[in-house]
């Protein structure tokens, strides 16, 4: 069995972007570029994966972890010269290298495969991933002998009028016999307009060996698109979006409109599901079937249950049972456990508090730090008092009680089991079970006071 190899190339500061974070570190669809790359490689079974860093090397290092092998180019000296770097890590190994930039979000590890797959077939020292495009221009291009084999690799600023007619490009990702490589990267020129030492040069070198050059043309241009820039960045997100709806509607997800709907890689969805129009939902979301999102919902990191409803809500870090509807315009906070059948209405909002089956929680309230029973129901507008400024406090409410409207609850307090407590309350100490709690100040009516004041206004 060949060892396979990759080496990703994600030293450069990206000027084009103009932004002073790093280009690979870009996002798209919520993930930056070269964690998109990595994570395919990582489905390919590889004996070793590394990371060329150079510009913001430690935050490059920090987002890809233990996934990834890193190397630094102190000097950005040109696609050849970042490969070398690679060079202590790989030079006595034997098999196959890829490689591949960290701008390339787009590529698929079906596609990595399948050029890993054809290089072995062809017995190639070098083969190179290329695609057609109806605009080549700043890509470097495939220049093909009578015999359709590759001669060579022109960049688009050595190229003459005759190469840049080509529409064949250099998607910039190759597969190499590992040894044949670095003993070519030794003896690459730069002699050249930008002065650098070019990856593709390494072909040229190939051919006057008469080493066999080999090109595997994608299906798919899109996926080899190179973020350069923040135009560029743009044409990633849409179609890493459309990439990621359509997989999402193959599998029995309704999404009622695509082009408005944000999906990130990761989401995993049941099937009929519905997303309606304006919904965004990102990180390690998990959408169990018949529930519906949307329209307008913010859903991240949250595990959602069965048929339940998400309308003009935010939700975070959350758990939500089945069945049970929020919102519009709840906000459910990190750490918050909704159990099955649970109300959260409109204007509503749930922090790190966990709220039992059946509860309803259905108007303006808001409920921090509290653990609340089965079958309670919290009036409108009643707080849970969790934060005395410097500390916070827990509020516990058992099965069955009700809570009348504008209740304030001074943590740290329990309501027990079955107790009502009189709207407009403030309660700061324990309710026993099954009573009743009033605690507001005795109304006092002052007749005529009205008719005085009003004269003193004029």
């Amino acid at each position: 069995m060949v060892n396979k190899y990759a080496v990703v190339l994600a030293a450069g500061q990206g000027t084009r972007m103009k932004s002073k974070l790093y280009k690979v570190l870009h996002p798209v669809m919520n993930r930056p570029m070269v964690q998109h790359v990595v994570d395919q490689l990582v489905g390919l079974d590889l004996d070793e994966i590394i990371t060329v860093v150079g510009f913001g090397a430690e935050k490059v290092q920090e987002q890809l972890g233990d996934s990834s092998q890193f190397v630094l180019q102190e000097e950005q000296l040109g696609t050849g010269h970042a490969v070398l770097q690679a060079e202590d890590l790989l030079k006595d190994q034997k098999g196959v290298t890829l490689v591949v930039c960290g701008d390339t979000p787009l590529l698929t590890k079906e596609t990595l495969q399948s050029l890993f797959d054809y290089h072995t077939k062809e017995e190639a020292t070098v083969t190179v991933l290329t695609a057609m495009m109806d605009d080549a221009t700043g890509y470097g291009r495939i220049i093909r002998d009578e015999s359709n084999q590759v001669q060579k690799i022109v960049e688009h600023k050595d190229a003459n009028a005759e190469e840049l007619a080509v529409n064949e490009i250099n998607t910039a990702t190759y597969c190499f016999d590992n040894a044949f490589l670095f003993d070519a990267l030794n003896n690459v020129s730069n002699e050249n307009a930008q002065g650098e030492y070019y990856l593709p040069d390494v072909i040229e070198m190939a051919q006057l060996q008469n080493k066999k050059v080999a090109a595997f043309k994608t299906d798919d241009p899109n996926e080899t698109i190179g973020v350069n820039d923040r135009v560029a960045l743009s044409t990633a997100e849409r179609l890493m979006k459309e990439r990621i709806n359509k997989q999402h509607m193959k599998n029995g997800v309704t999404i009622v409109d695509p082009n408005h709907t944000y999906i990130a890689p990761g989401v995993k969805i049941e099937s009929d599901v519905t997303i309606e129009p304006g919904s965004i939902i990102k990180g390690d979301t998990y959408i169990e079937e018949g529930t519906v999102i949307g329209p307008n919902s913010e859903i991240t990191d949250c595990h959602i249950g069965k048929e339940s409803v998400l309308k003009q809500s935010v939700a975070t870090e959350s758990k939500i049972g089945s069945r049970v509807h929020v919102g519009p315009y709840a906000h459910i906070r990190p750490a918050s456990d909704l159990g099955d059948d649970v109300k959260v209405g409109n204007f509503v909002e749930i922090k790190k508090s966990q709220v039992n089956s059946r509860s309803k929680v259905s108007h303006l309230s808001y409920i921090g730090d509290a653990e609340i029973g089965e079958n309670v129901n919290v009036g409108c507008g009643s707080i849970t008092v969790n934060y005395d400024g410097e500390n916070k406090f827990k509020t516990v409410i058992e099965d069955d009680v009700f809570i009348g409207c504008n209740t304030n609850l001074i943590a740290p307090v329990t309501i027990e089991k079955g107790a009502l407590v009189a709207a407009g309350s403030t309660i700061n100490k324990d309710v026993p079970s099954e009573a009743l709690s009033i605690a507001r100040a005795k109304q006092s009516n002052k007749e005529g006071y009205a008719k005085k004041f009003n004269k003193l206004l004029k």
